[in-house]
């Protein structure tokens, strides 16, 4: 999975509609190849981020669990080992 789209469910508080636009945008990004559209691809590129950021509303607010909401900064520090995990592993190339 792409490491910019972060998971966004079960979080206290929710996400906010600003997360969950940043999410579709880089789901568009990665999907399309272009950081930024050409003038020329720039409307269907801006109509998927809506159509992929209705679909994530529309998932979110569906799911369902049992388990206790999430703390983000609990997660944020997680995240954050990893990715000095990551840094400091030697290359296995």
């Amino acid at each position: 999975m792409c490491r910019a789209i972060k998971t966004l469910y079960n979080f206290k508080p929710p996400a906010t509609d600003q997360e969950i636009r940043a999410s579709s945008v880089q789901f568009v990004r990665k999907l399309s190849g272009f950081t930024r559209p050409s003038k020329a691809n720039e409307a269907a590129f801006n109509r998927a981020v809506e159509q992929v950021s209705r679909a994530a509303h529309e998932l979110l607010d569906s799911l369902i669990t049992t388990a206790p909401p999430r703390d983000r900064a609990v997660e944020a520090a997680k995240a954050r080992a990893r990715g000095a995990d990551r840094i400091s592993a030697p290359d296995s190339r």
